[in-house]
């Protein structure tokens, strides 16, 4: 499927941008619920970002990069991608060096739920949308997400994202997701992810 940036601020991060797409991420998450639960701090939350901009979303998925601050992370469908063991070993590391204790353990165990959620259907996927504070409220969120589900619908092809911070429920249900239901990430008090659909819009 074509992403026509054409008139837009939007270009798409090359594999040396890798460090630009996490740390944008990161800022943007960093008061995320569901990430300062698992990980605890914003450095352990960027180291966590650092790791799957560089070894899945930027190789193998498909980022973009506003130019007033902002990022998003892909992966279209039928790809499979997992950090590969140097992946891995980056992710403790950074965990055991900026984490909060049991943070490896419960950044896994919400994987696996994710994973049990995550829809078999074809599907374009969105992993992280974020901007930088300074970029906050000038139109950046909307302009990262447009091209993309203007190519979705027109290719006729759904998109899936996992929505970690209930303010941000109105943004996406404006731009046509719909919750597919909603699930505690570690006991019931803990942070709640929920999980939203979007099928294609007729033209």
């Amino acid at each position: 499927m074509q992403i026509d940036l054409t008139g837009t601020e939007l270009r798409q991060a090359t594999q040396q941008d890798w460090r630009t797409v996490a740390d944008i991420t990161a800022e943007a998450f960093a008061n995320d619920p569901v990430n300062r639960h698992i990980f605890g701090k914003p450095e352990s939350i960027r180291s966590m970002f650092r790791v799957m901009a560089r070894e899945m979303y930027v190789p193998s998925g498909m980022c973009h990069l506003h130019a007033a601050g902002g990022a998003t992370m892909w992966m279209p469908p039928d790809v499979e991608a997992a950090p590969g063991q140097f992946g891995l070993f980056k992710f403790a590391l950074g965990q055991l060096r900026r984490g909060t204790p049991g943070a490896i353990k419960r950044g896994m165990a919400v994987s696996e739920l994710m994973q049990k959620w995550h829809p078999k259907d074809p599907h374009y996927y969105l992993f992280t949308i974020g901007t930088t504070e300074s970029a906050r409220g000038k139109g950046v969120g909307k302009g990262l997400l447009r091209p993309v589900l203007e190519a979705c619908d027109a290719a006729a092809m759904p998109v899936y994202l996992e929505n970690s911070n209930p303010n941000n429920s109105g943004f996406y249900a404006a731009h046509g997701f719909e919750r597919m239901g909603v699930f505690h990430i570690d006991g019931d008090d803990s942070p709640v992810m929920e999980p939203m659909w979007r099928e294609p819009k007729a033209s």
